[in-house]
């Protein structure tokens, strides 16, 4: 039996893949205070006392990050760098704000400690550190009660037996994480931002795996790069498993659209919390530089694009009277104001006031609904705007609309892309009510919403590879040959019976950003040029190219999960509801998604599963294929 687990801001759900190839799916309300209970609950429910391989998208490292809740963690570097994290770069989110708020940190500058010790850019090792001021860091360390250390020594990159030592020195008592394992690459900042992330959340992260090996199934942990790692490797390199539930939900989308004839898509995620967007043009696009938080964070990761827009964002009139919607959420606790205990109106909230949702049809009917709870709370945000509560709430669902619409032009028309070109996968518990009318104001004409939309961040987990990323920076080095073999030798030492893949950053001599692209020995400029090309619109053939890093990517294929269903019998609707949409009441029909046969309907309709509700407003037509998923295109071109 193997089992997807993606731990969720409103809801941790569930996929079981049996021996039979049958896919379940449950969901369980999450506890942000005691993640590890719930998901023991929910194996326990899922597997009894079957031993399980278990793949888990965690949020543990995520929430740590966001909510400055992690360890208490020392920066060591080199002596003269001390403020390296504090000081940054010169980059300003915000050009014209001459009072930007001051830095988040994750390490007190208290805490950052000088080693007198001297590597140079060349790899010559002109200081080592000494046993005494070792013993002496050690000791200040213990007086100030840290619990995690990271170490980022000048240029260890290029040289690591210094912080090797730093390492021997202080491993004993604390964790440690040094910037050579975490991120052997240059740019120091960058380095020793991701080791300090990586210091900051990876106690927690132990001590929560540790927790769910209570359960003694075989747990593995997905990673931000959209590959799965065994959970001891998640506790030492836990920085890896920042945008974890996200990458499996990109996963997922990628396969379920190709299982239906679909290679160029766009992912559309909306969750409880947030919703991520994501854009895949064959291959899903990666990246090693991204931002958390205003940290930047230097691994291997899917490119996704977050906005806090989701069925818990609150909606709320700001100071100059104007209808705000996020990224404020409710969360699971104590969620919209429908699920019986919160008082602020919010996404999901509206979309029970317009009736799109029933009070006894959310998760099958296992939970009720307090539509009375819902009308006040959206009714009482209607007085502050002046207005019904009906156009309150598609109030509500137009600014989030357009707030998910601009995510999508992030990773689509800014990176070059026409989004007409790309079929929209919509999924998330709430993804299917806002797909149809986002898909219509960007001119696509087909909407996916697969089978188990609701939990498809779970069942991309379990379609998930396992990988590990191997890298080492080679800027001003030519004996690529050697490099490549040494991290190979360690790659297949870690993980027998892989599949290497090698890449490359490569750049425009005097740029200061790389393009990673597959590397050819022949010439390693070939690709880049092509790659640059594609990005930016130009490439220049003759211009001179460097290479900044070197990659190596082990692989390990998943056992693949035959994505088909029975198209379904009898066809019939379950019930005509009265709903709000097009800007008026209408009845519609109901239907039960399992029940919809292959021959293709007109909306307006809504469409019900277990996890998800799907939306299709007037000038859609909709059909459920072989491989379960349900098709929506659009009948006529926008307004």
């Amino acid at each position: 039996m193997r089992i997807g687990v993606d731990s969720g801001g409103t809801f941790t759900d569930f996929v079981i893949l049996r021996d039979d190839g049958h896919l379940d799916s449950f969901k369980v309300r999450s506890n942000p205070k005691a993640p590890h209970e719930v998901i023991l609950a929910g194996l326990a429910q899922a597997a009894g006392k079957v031993r399980a391989e278990v793949v888990h998208g965690s949020t543990v490292a995520t929430n740590a990050l966001l909510e400055r809740k992690g360890a208490k963690t020392a920066f060591i570097t080199t002596a003269g760098f001390e403020d390296l994290l504090e000081i940054g770069r010169q980059n300003r989110a915000r050009l014209y704000d001459l009072t930007p708020p001051p830095k988040r940190l994750l390490v007190d500058p208290k805490l950052c400690f000088g080693v007198d010790e001297r590597v140079y850019a060349d790899g010559t090792v002109a200081k080592r550190p000494t046993c005494a001021a070792l013993l002496k860091l050690r000791r200040a360390l213990e007086r100030a009660g840290v619990r995690s250390i990271a170490i980022c020594l000048l240029h260890a990159y290029r040289r690591t037996e210094n912080e090797r030592l730093v390492v021997e020195a202080l491993e004993d008592g604390f964790y440690v994480s040094a910037s050579h394992e975490i991120c052997p690459e240059f740019r120091e900042y960058e380095r020793g931002s991701t080791t300090a992330v990586n210091a900051y959340v990876g106690p927690l992260m132990q001590s929560y795996l540790s927790q769910l090996g209570q359960a003694r199934h075989r747990i593995s942990v997905m990673q931000s790069n959209g590959g799965s790692i065994s959970w001891s490797q998640a506790g030492v390199q836990a920085v890896r498993t920042i945008l974890s539930g996200p990458a499996g939900g990109v996963v997922g989308a990628r396969a379920v659209a190709r299982a239906s004839g679909y290679k160029n898509v766009i992912g559309f995620d909306m969750g409880g919390t947030s919703t991520d967007v994501s854009l895949c043009e064959g291959t899903v696009r990666e990246t090693a530089e991204a931002s958390v938080d205003g940290l930047p964070v230097r691994v291997p990761m899917l490119e996704i694009h977050t906005v806090g827009a989701g069925g818990g964002s609150i909606a709320r009139v700001d100071a100059g009277g104007l209808l705000r919607v996020g990224p404020e959420s409710a969360g699971a606790d104590p969620g919209p104001a429908c699920y019986g205990k919160g008082d602020l109106p919010t996404v999901t909230d509206a979309h029970v006031v317009l009736g799109r949702i029933g009070a006894d049809q959310f998760l099958g009917g296992a939970m009720h609904l307090d539509t009375s709870r819902a009308t006040a709370a959206v009714g009482q945000l209607a007085k502050e705007l002046h207005l019904a509560p009906a156009a309150a709430a598609a109030g509500i669902l137009r600014v989030a609309n357009a707030n998910m619409e601009r995510a999508i032009r992030v990773v689509s028309v800014e990176r070059g892309y026409d989004p007409r070109d790309f079929a929209l996968v919509a999924f998330g518990g709430c993804g299917g009510l806002h797909a149809c009318e986002i898909a219509a104001q960007l001119g696509i004409r087909t909407v996916i919403v697969p089978a188990l939309a609701g939990a498809l961040s779970a069942l991309g987990m379990l379609l998930a590879d396992h990988v590990r990323d191997y890298a080492a920076g080679v800027l001003g080095r030519e004996n690529y040959g050697s490099v490549f073999r040494k991290l190979e030798v360690r790659a297949r030492r870690e993980n027998p019976g892989c599949i290497l893949e090698r890449s490359a950053d490569v750049r425009y001599a005097g740029q200061s950003y790389e393009l990673t692209v597959p590397w050819q020995d022949a010439d390693p400029g070939r690709p880049f040029h092509a790659h640059h090309r594609k990005i930016y619109g130009y490439s220049d053939a003759r211009r001179p190219t460097e290479v900044v890093a070197l990659r190596v990517r082990a692989r390990r294929p998943s056992s693949r999960i035959r994505l088909r269903a029975a198209v379904g019998v009898g066809g019939t609707e379950v019930e005509r509801r009265r709903i709000h949409v097009a800007g008026k009441w209408a009845d519609v029909p109901v239907w039960n998604r399992d029940q919809l046969e292959g021959k293709a309907k007109k909306g307006p309709a809504l469409v019900a599963d277990y996890g998800s509700t799907t939306l299709v407003p007037g000038g859609w037509s909709f059909r459920r294929d072989e491989a379960g998923n349900l098709l929506i295109n659009r009948l006529r071109s926008p307004l």
